[in-house]
């Protein structure tokens, strides 16, 4: 390796307190990510057909990330051996990195779909958002995962800063799609969605600069701390960008669905209850009888 190259963060030897401090932040991402998805696949029932689409992908986002953790988990177990007193960087190491790369390739597109399906964009446009939010999305993680692990195996500084560039192109597109989305819905949506919505979009923009922060310090720094470091920044970041989010997106789904309820404008089987007030009646549809 040339004095100019990178040292990824998988080629880094780790003490015991660093190894046990990774093991733990992956354990309870995967665990919170867990809780989530037995928490979005309960609601399913308690929000109108209408807002559905938006459940359903945040279990799908709670599941696809659930796998790459055990994934992860793995490879950290395969990817070290402890030698010395210190635990050593094996041939598999990488995978601790691969695995974060898979899981956002998927859960990145459906965050935005879970964005629009419980907006006031409908029809054509929210087609046309979800196609271009998806598409930047797929290709921001794509760049990234080029430029931090392909190219070069992750040690070209060239490499890095080009398609981080790139990336960061797609991450304003994302970005943009999200931001008009939720301000063409605000002035429609029901006065109590608008603040769990501004929440929603607030946590995911924060949230997501998290990734560029740990992806840059790939550049700058190496070190075990360094290493630990960035685990514990995307952990992190994954576990609000997919429990918060969705929790705060659910609540939207759930007062809009109330809302259409007592505008006659839809029905449901159950009462809707929110902080424990109940919010709209259960209804059930009238049953066309045969002549």
């Amino acid at each position: 390796m040339r004095n100019t190259d990178v040292v990824p963060p998988w080629s880094v030897s780790l003490t015991d307190g660093e190894h046990a401090l990774v093991e733990y932040a992956v354990a309870v991402a995967a665990l919170c990510l867990v809780a989530m998805l037995t928490r979005m696949w309960s609601a399913r029932r308690e929000v109108g057909d209408r807002y559905r689409p938006a459940v359903h992908a945040s279990v799908a986002v709670c599941t696809v990330a659930f796998l790459s953790y055990l994934l992860l988990a793995f490879e950290l177990h395969d990817g070290y051996r402890r030698s010395g007193g210190l635990w050593v960087p094996t041939a598999s190491a990488m995978g601790t990195w691969t695995a974060r790369y898979m899981d956002w390739t998927v859960s990145v597109p459906l965050l935005v779909v879970e964005v629009v399906a419980v907006s006031a964009v409908v029809g054509r446009a929210a087609a046309r958002a979800r196609l271009l939010g998806g598409t930047a999305a797929v290709l921001m993680v794509a760049f990234g995962f080029l430029g931090a692990v392909v190219v070069g195996d992750g040690a070209d500084p060239g490499a890095l800063l080009g398609l981080g560039i790139a990336s960061s192109i797609c991450f304003a597109v994302v970005y943009a799609v999200v931001i008009a989305v939720v301000l063409r819905s605000l002035p429609v949506l029901p006065a109590a969605a608008r603040r769990p919505m501004v929440a929603a979009m607030v946590v995911l923009l924060v949230v997501w600069f998290v990734y560029p922060i740990a992806y840059g310090l790939q550049g700058v720094a190496s070190s075990g701390a360094v290493t630990v470091t960035e685990h514990l920044l995307m952990s992190g970041a994954d576990v609000v960008a997919k429990v918060l989010f969705g929790l705060l997106l659910l609540r939207v789904a759930r007062i809009r669905t109330a809302a259409d309820v007592l505008a006659d404008d839809d029905v449901h089987p159950e009462s809707i209850w929110i902080d424990q007030l109940r919010h709209a009646e259960g209804a059930t549809r009238p049953v066309r009888s045969d002549p």
